[in-house]
């Protein structure tokens, strides 16, 4: 059987192309021949005349108005795009016994069998943020946003990305609300959804299973604090496990965009010499100011502030910011930051749950008791436990990134490339990347300009393969490959999931060995990178990688055998299809 299928979500991004490739999939499955039409950003899918001539069936999953004229007098079946992507295999088969001729006009199918009524539709309200605040935090908030709808639920999402919050709640629409969706990886500030039911997960669960998250939050939310505030005036607020790698990610998420700051300032210095900062009164002094001598001299007081925010809340940040800073004169750098940033927040959430104050002055321990008693352990701690051993084992370390030799920079390189393609964009992924973004405070560039530039090899990969091995790949997947070459040049490995998922088998292993060989190579050529993200298009800042060329070279030779390798290494879609004429 022909057939063709078309796809369209609101903003014609993530879910768009996730449905159509689920159900050319199934269709693979059983033994039918499809050609695909996404509308939205991927515009070059559009099926042509000779596809809908052919067609025998045409399938149609669209959450907003499309033409459907053209398909005059063909078999078609249509539905919200929901409900093709828990069980696509299902929606085919329901279209091949449903399908009727077309004769209608351009609009959407009746949703009342979708819609539950007024009495089980609720109102959500949610929040998604990742660390880096890109990719995972705008898939998952329109995967809610679309599995919300398709339940019958009024639902309003809100991202908290590295351009600050966008399509924000108001105070109305919280206080209207069912329940609360908190699917974020760093800690965010929840003190508005006081006592509201709160369900908290992470950005991908949310992005690939939202339906099921949304019916989890329905089912297993809970009031976490109270809705007013006591006697006193300050508000509780419960204090929550989350993990110890929340917190720390937390942390790097705010420390982030000082380390971009002050890295890219130092690269500018360097535009007028490598020593010009030492003459005062100048330009180049003025940068390394701005950016060595402040950015950075902020960059581990706020890596502990937040890491102590985010297990004991606004009590916590005083002495995490003391900490760090200790941390920071004691030369115990970012390994001290994180040890600090622990120390504080677990003082002072003890402080807080255990330390009973008479009413008249309970008022008092947020501002006053748990900020000193806090700071007064981590500071003490810090300066007589933790500060000078760990500066000796930094200065250690640092001196041995420093100085290694050839092997041992290609053997790191290795190491550190291959973990930023495991999971792309996973645990393992951004342990490797806190890891170089914590050296930068050191002044040891080397190690990160091998994990960004591993980090972005996978994606262009699969953009590659997809142009090299044309006939391989659907159209759906070619239009994928275009969207993933550029995730992959601005540094967003999520660009190449959607392949990974498909083709694990394949496609993980070749991305880690071609992660593996671009930090090995960018390691080898000791080049080195000021800034922590940006992807190539950090190379327009003068001196912000100190050989553009070779970190070209590394990144090509990475990305070139990721995508040769997978181009000969993928079936053809022919194999998977029935020849014509064969049963159906």
């Amino acid at each position: 059987m022909n057939i063709v299928i078309v796809t369209a979500c609101p903003s014609g991004t993530a879910t768009t192309y996730l449905a159509a490739r689920r159900l050319e999939q199934a269709a693979q499955r059983l033994g039918w021949q499809s050609a695909v039409e996404m509308q939205g950003q991927f515009d070059a899918s559009t099926l042509d005349e000779a596809q809908i001539a052919a067609a025998d069936l045409v399938v149609v999953a669209a959450s907003r108005p499309i033409t459907l004229s053209r398909f005059t007098g063909k078999l078609l079946y249509r539905e919200r795009l929901e409900a093709a992507l828990p069980d696509p295999d299902g929606f085919l088969s329901r279209a091949r016994e449903q399908a009727s001729p077309w004769q209608g006009a351009d609009d959407l199918p009746e949703e009342s069998s979708a819609t539950p009524d007024d009495r089980t539709s609720k109102r959500i309200v949610a929040v998604t943020a990742c660390p880096t605040g890109v990719a995972h935090t705008f898939m998952a908030a329109e995967a809610l946003a679309e599995a919300g709808r398709a339940l019958g639920h009024q639902i309003k999402v809100e991202t908290q990305g590295s351009v600050g919050a966008q399509n924000q709640l108001t105070d109305d629409e919280i206080a209207n609300a069912d329940i609360v969706l908190l699917a974020c990886d760093i800690e965010v500030d929840d003190e508005r959804f006081a006592g509201k039911p709160v369900y908290r997960t992470s950005t991908g669960t949310a992005l690939k299973k939202s339906q099921q998250t949304i019916n989890d939050a329905l089912a297993n939310a809970s009031v976490e604090s109270e809705g007013s505030a006591p006697a006193g005036g300050e508000r509780k607020k419960s204090i929550k496990e989350r993990g110890v790698y929340k917190h720390l990610l937390t942390g790097v998420s705010f420390m982030l965009p000082m380390v971009v700051a002050g890295g890219l300032c130092i690269a500018l210095s360097f535009v007028f010499g490598i020593e010009a900062f030492k003459e005062e009164g100048t330009l180049a002094a003025a940068l390394m100011q701005i950016g060595g001598g402040t950015a950075f001299a902020l960059m581990v007081p706020v890596l502990a502030g937040y890491i102590a925010y985010s297990i004991a809340d606004r009590p916590g940040i005083a002495p995490g910011m003391i900490g760090g800073m200790l941390a920071s004169t004691l030369g115990a750098g970012f390994i001290g930051g994180i040890i600090a940033g622990f120390l504080a927040g677990y003082t002072a959430k003890l402080i807080a749950t255990k330390l009973k104050l008479p009413a008249s002055v309970e008022s008092l321990k947020p501002i006053l008791v748990i900020p000193l008693l806090a700071s007064l352990v981590t500071g003490l701690v810090m300066i007589y436990l933790v500060g000078t051993p760990v500066a000796g084992m930094l200065s250690a370390l640092t001196d041995f990134l420093n100085n290694m030799g050839s092997t041992n920079a290609i053997l790191l390189g290795l190491l550190l490339g291959a973990m930023m393609c495991v999971d792309l964009g996973g645990p393992i992924n951004k342990a490797a990347y806190t890891f170089g973004v914590g050296l930068l405070s050191t002044q040891t560039y080397a190690p990160m300009a091998a994990i960004m530039a591993a980090g972005m090899v996978p994606a262009i990969g699969m953009g590659i393969a997809s142009f090299l091995a044309r006939s391989k790949f659907a159209d759906t997947e070619r239009d994928g490959g275009k969207a993933a070459f550029v995730l992959g040049l601005c540094f967003i490995s999520e660009g190449a999931i959607p392949f990974a998922a498909k083709d694990p088998l394949r496609v993980i292993p070749i991305s880690i060995v071609g992660g593996a060989i671009t930090g090995a190579l960018s390691m080898y050529f000791q080049i080195k990178l000021m800034a922590p993200h940006g992807g190539l298009f950090v190379l327009l800042i003068p001196g912000a990688v100190n050989q553009a060329l070779l970190y070209l070279l590394s990144i090509a030779v990475g990305s070139l055998f990721i995508g040769v390798a997978y181009a000969v290494l993928k079936p053809s879609q022919q194999k998977l299809e029935v020849p014509e004429g064969a049963s159906a």
